[in-house]
């Protein structure tokens, strides 16, 4: 009996296509403006040819779907009674699935929907080759090249996400893709408002077409001989021991990534390895993939600034000589907004006029670092005072619930406590972490159809969202109880779109200019109406950014890609002044509460940086490497134990531009006190130790 392998031969025009994608992928990246690095000769072959290794694997281990397909051709199962056995057992499975409560339907979603649709097509094509016998090879022509398609349409789509995450990030798929997946809704309509779709999705279909009639026709014949079961054998234990193979390859050629050059890894990469990698390392265990130092040690250091710390919490007594001050507070989280976007740090197109304007009659903290790159490490560490924690922010943690919190010591003060955010907040599991850490919830839910003047896909205008803040602290203010309200904005995010009229640059340049000179114009409407209303007065207001709008850099953390503008502004009790001492986000609400003297019981790693005691130093992290800033000298801690050392230069107080030079001998005490700090939080949070006070 002859052995017939035809179910290579797709394999081959597949995956040559599939190579020159990504070849092409690769040449794109390089030469792409957000990635601001040079390559050596060493370096562009090294992520050219690593990276077609890990091609081929990923896609060994995808081309297996197809290979399912390929495998069950076969003229023997429409053979009676086997057939309409068949037919029968798909047919009562799509009535079931259509018409009764499955399980699938706990997933919600669209998922019921997109099985119906598979198994519909099933049945249909099943059956249309069971009852027209004569037309078979005519059906499975058309099934095998509509196969083709999807297929082909998988590898093309995937390519051009790529480039766009890319042109958005300047990384291959994260954590962010992740969560993209997640929030599958609101992503595609950031998309279809972002860029020019139908244009786009020409293309891709044009491409996609070409690429399946060109393996079609090179591979179609093989339908009329189709494998037998001898062959289907030797090719299903050939292909499993491959896949056996790139299972074991791909994180061996992973540790290949190890080049100082972000750039350099992240193109070297394959980008669907890297979203698995992502999906599967959502939390990672400190005590696992860090350094680590003896508990003795840890605590030595970290009684420098806290002097209770006993190992197990950093609970401590936090005093003030002078009667506490029952203001409000109004925090303001601005999205996206990075320090170099505003005049005082050297920026010359006008985009923030009116924060400029305001940040000289605030308390104006000129050295801020965000701990992170994501709105949910921002939300953190304003609302936890906490560093980051390797891998995903606490906000999206699973335990993420009676946290000690900003919101935790105004409702102890016998608060009002609210989370204003103007889109949904079901968006990054804030309505989760909020509504479980004391604070109610004011989002896009909550406004009627009345109070939208214009929204995108990520809520309502930061006008509008204003506009509900003052009925709300109007609200608060009748009943006589103090509020602490923080407010999360929107606008400053692609698609950068907003309502028409309102600055001179123009909504449909959707350009993130417009989005952050908008985001300043509604701000300064905000204080225009507040400055009207009885509570005012009695207000503190701070403003900061949740982090900067873009995170890539040559180096894993480039410094001027998380400083942050940072203002503290209270006509009449905050006297204006410029502070340019380091600080981190995770000090900002400490700071307040300071200001306000309250006396309270602290688990905050944040610190008053007013008071004499505070030791300047700061936090920036990604979601593997840990960064720890002090003395002009920053400190990484990576997975695999990893530990690296740059200096820099110091700057004045408005330069944002901060170059990292790589130590010839590295600061042992810095390393020890990065490592204090990261593994003291990791140990507090694994023992639930940074929970509410009861």
């Amino acid at each position: 009996m002859m052995l017939n392998f035809s179910l290579y031969r797709p394999f081959k025009y597949l995956l040559i296509c599939y190579l020159i994608i990504n070849i092409a992928l690769r040449c794109i990246f390089v030469f792409h403006p957000i990635t601001t690095s040079s390559f050596t000769v060493l370096e562009l072959l090294k992520s050219f040819s690593i990276g077609a290794l890990n091609d081929f694997f990923v896609f060994v281990l995808g081309y297996s779907l197809f290979g399912l397909y390929y495998i069950f051709l076969s003229n023997a199962k429409y053979s009676k009674p086997w057939g309409y056995l068949i037919f029968g057992i798909l047919s009562a499975i799509l009535i079931y699935i259509c018409f009764f409560n499955t399980i699938l339907n706990e997933y919600g979603g669209s998922i019921p929907e997109i099985v119906q649709i598979f198994l519909a097509i099933k049945v249909f094509c099943f059956g249309s080759c069971l009852f027209f016998p004569r037309n078979r090879n005519s059906i499975r022509k058309v099934i095998y090249f509509f196969t083709l398609f999807l297929f082909s349409l998988v590898l093309v789509q995937n390519s051009i996400s790529e480039f766009f995450f890319w042109n958005e990030f300047g990384l291959r798929y994260n954590f962010i893709a992740v969560d993209y997946l997640v929030y599958t809704n609101t992503v595609i309509g950031n998309i279809l408002e972002s860029y020019p779709v139908i244009p786009l999705f020409i293309g891709v279909g044009l491409l996609t077409l070409l690429m399946t009639i060109y393996i079609y026709k090179k591979t179609f014949k093989d339908l009329y001989k189709l494998m037998n079961f001898p062959s289907k054998i030797v090719c299903l234990i050939s292909y499993f021991i491959l896949m056996i193979a790139a299972i074991f390859a791909l994180p061996k050629l992973s540790s290949f990534e190890n080049s100082p050059n972000v750039f350099t890894n992240e193109i070297q990469a394959n980008g669907t390895y890297k979203f698995y990698q992502a999906f599967s390392h959502s939390e990672l265990d400190y005590f696992k993939f860090f350094p680590t130092l003896p508990q003795e040690q840890v605590i030595s250091i970290l009684r420098k600034d806290y002097p209770n710390y006993n190992g197990k919490s950093l609970i401590r007594t936090i005093s003030s000589d002078s009667t506490a001050l029952k203001k409000n507070v109004v925090l303001i989280t601005i999205e996206s907004l990075s320090a170099d976007f505003m005049a005082y740090y050297g920026n010359k197109k006008q985009l923030t006029p009116f924060l400029d304007s305001i940040a000289t009659h605030s308390l104006f903290f000129t050295n801020t670092y965000a701990t992170g790159n994501r709105t949910v490490r921002g939300l953190e560490a304003v609302s936890l005072s906490i560093p980051p924690s390797p891998g995903e922010s606490i906000v999206k943690r699973k335990d993420n619930k009676n946290k000690f919190s900003t919101a935790s010591v105004f409702k102890e003060k016998g608060y009002q406590v609210k989370y204003l955010y103007g889109g949904d907040a079901y968006f990054d599991n804030m309505r989760d972490f909020f509504s479980n850490n004391q604070y109610d919830i004011v989002d896009k839910s909550s406004f009627t159809d009345e109070e939208i003047s214009f929204k995108n896909i990520w809520g309502v205008c930061d006008e509008d969202m204003y506009v509900k803040a003052i009925q709300v602290m109007n609200q608060e203010h009748q009943s006589g109880v103090p509020f602490f309200n923080h407010i999360m904005t929107v606008s400053n995010h692609r698609p950068y779109t907003y309502p028409d009229g309102k600055i001179d640059i123009d909504p449909k340049s959707k350009s993130r200019e417009g989005g952050v000179k908008y985001t300043d114009y509604a701000l300064k409407q905000f204080f225009k109406m507040a400055q009207k209303q009885a509570w005012y007065a009695n207000t503190v207001f701070v403003i900061i950014s949740d982090h900067c709008a873009s995170s890539a850099g040559k180096t894993e953390l480039p410094l001027d890609k998380y400083r942050i503008p940072a203002m503290i502004y209270a006509p009449n009790f905050i006297s204006p002044a410029q502070n340019n001492t380091l600080i981190s986000q995770i000090d900002v609400m400490p700071t307040v509460l300071g200001l306000l003297n309250f006396n309270y019981t602290s688990k905050f790693y944040g610190q008053d940086v007013l008071k004499p005691s505070y030791s300047p130093r700061a936090f920036i992290a990604t979601y593997q490497d840990m960064g720890f800033i002090k003395d002009n000298t920053l400190t990484i801690l990576s997975p695999t134990k990893k530990v690296q050392q740059f200096s820099f230069a110091p700057t004045a107080p408005n330069e944002v531009k901060s170059p990292l030079f790589p130590v010839s001998k590295v600061k042992q005490a810095y390393v020890d006190q990065a490592i204090s700090y990261y593994q003291s939080t990791a140990e507090q949070l694994q023992k639930k130790e940074y929970q509410q006070l009861k």
